[in-house]
C-alpha cells in the first residue's frame, strides 16, 4: 500500500489498572504515542477471508492498514475521530515487519 493511502492519524490506548482507594482496582486506557498513520476501510467478508490469510478471526467490522509497529496487540483500542475500535485479530503480511493490518470492530 503506497503511503499516500494512510490518510487517517490514530491513537491507540492500552489499558491500565490501579487502586481505586476502596480496596478496588480501577481500568483507564492509557495512549501509545506516537499517534498512527493508518488506512481504515469496511470489512467485507471476501476481504476478511482474502486478507486473514487463512487465519480464523472473529468478528470485524473494518480493517486497518499502517506502518508496522510492535506495540499493538489485541489487548490494545484504536480511536479516531471520537470513533473507538476494538482491535480482534493482527496481520503481519509475510512476516516483513513493514506493515500491520488489524481487524476491529467499532464499538458504541
Amino acid at each position: 500500500m503506497a503511503i499516500g493511502e494512510y490518510r487517517h492519524v490514530v491513537t491507540f490506548q492500552t489499558p491500565t489498572t490501579g487502586p481505586d482507594g476502596d480496596g478496588g482496582v480501577t481500568e483507564t486506557w492509557g495512549d501509545l504515542l506516537p499517534r498512527w498513520h493508518v488506512a481504515i476501510q469496511p470489512a467485507t467478508v471476501r476481504d476478511l477471508e482474502r486478507n486473514a490469510g487463512g487465519a480464523i478471526v472473529a468478528t470485524a467490522t473494518h480493517i486497518i492498514r499502517g506502518r508496522y509497529r510492535s506495540d499493538v496487540t489485541v489487548a490494545a483500542r484504536m480511536v479516531f475521530d471520537g470513533r473507538v475500535f476494538r482491535i480482534t485479530g493482527i496481520a503481519n503480511p509475510k512476516e516483513r515487519n513493514r506493515e500491520l493490518w488489524l481487524f476491529a470492530v467499532e464499538t458504541v
